[in-house]
């Protein structure tokens, strides 16, 4: 098995110990590196101190920065942003396996500009936006949720050129791929974000926090995705009808109602790929809790269009303790047993 170097243990267990968001960071990267790489679950890092993205994750940098818009760096070959600016990727070498993943607030859409880009399509580079993330052939939104079908997500600049110079997403995350063989060569995007009235799709930045989803009258599919092994509390769920609250059985759930919302884990990317945990299919107001100790959690609600629905809820990361344990409404085994 590919083997994680000890400069990036340091570095991840050091951080780890500061706040929780710096255990956020070092989870998603070890991700991200595994799935662009090709490598199973860990891999060996060349560089690992001089390289951390999820720097610019912290609330505190993009306070200290509101006043010096608009903010300006180098991208790198495997780079992940959170704050809105214009970034310019040059190869110093020939880089054939990039990705830049794009992630805003849930409450807005993301839309990339080209200001400038200096690629041979001829000689084999590429430059592609992907509508979602797409991680080890597991996509966020899932086809089932997204309303594009997968190829219309991709924007190829190398078969639409400067025709369309601003492409933006469905849901607050979006991706760049890329390949440029030439030094010197590369890229300038400008990042802005637009308020999203009604967000659908959503991966959360962080642990914790507390969200509502609503949904009115659209026949559609929506997943909020925390990307971390999390405690979920329902606080209100209105739905168009009622009917009950049941954990998931081969037999038994709540999809002939309809309207319903459901709880997932897997360890993937993909919502429609993982474990159907819970449904939930009645109006209520009080909490409903479950623990999920899966690398993924979402909460996912399905609608008819037929009704306004809404579901509030909070959620924060699981104490090591806790993933340890099994007790009350908590479903850890799925997810154990596959790490």
């Amino acid at each position: 098995m590919p083997k994680v170097s000890a400069a990036e243990r340091t570095s991840c267990r050091d951080k780890a110990s500061m706040s929780p968001n710096f255990k956020l960071q070092c989870h998603f990267i070890l991700i991200l590196l595994t799935a662009l790489r090709g490598e199973s679950r860990y891999l060996e890092v060349q560089e690992a101190a001089d390289y951390d993205p999820f720097l610019l994750f912290g609330a505190n940098l993009k306070r200290d920065l509101t006043g010096e818009q608009p903010y300006r760096r180098a991208l790198r070959c495997l780079d992940m942003l959170s704050l809105p600016g214009q970034f310019t990727f040059t190869a110093d070498r020939p880089q054939l396996n990039c990705a830049v993943f794009f992630i805003g607030e849930p409450e807005e859409f993301i839309t990339i500009h080209y200001d400038l880009v200096s690629i041979d399509c001829q000689g084999g580079d590429f430059l592609k936006v992907f509508d979602g993330w797409i991680l080890k052939g597991e996509k966020f939104p899932s086809s089932q949720d997204h309303p594009l079908p997968t190829m219309k997500r991709y924007t190829d600049f190398c078969e639409s050129g400067l025709t369309r110079r601003s492409i933006t997403s469905s849901q607050n995350v979006a991706m760049v791929f890329f390949r440029v063989h030439e030094p010197g060569n590369g890229f300038t995007i400008t990042i802005k974000t637009d308020p999203n009235l009604f967000p659908c799709n959503v991966i959360s930045q962080t642990p914790s926090g507390r969200f509502t989803l609503v949904v009115p009258h659209q026949h559609q599919n929506c997943s909020f995705s925390i990307i971390y092994p999390v405690a979920i509390r329902i606080s209100d769920l209105t739905l168009g009808h009622w009917h009950g609250l049941q954990l998931k059985t081969p037999t038994a759930g709540c999809s002939g109602s309809g309207d319903f919302v459901e709880l997932l884990g897997g360890t993937g990317l993909d919502p429609s790929k993982m474990m159907p945990l819970a449904d939930l299919c009645f109006p209520f107001h009080g909490p409903a809790q479950m623990k999920i100790s899966c690398d993924n959690a979402v909460v996912r609600m399905v609608s008819s269009g037929k009704h306004i629905n809404r579901v509030t809820f909070e959620y924060r990361q699981l104490e090591p303790f806790e993933l340890e344990t099994s007790n009350g409404n908590s479903i850890p085994e799925f997810c154990l047993s596959t790490l």
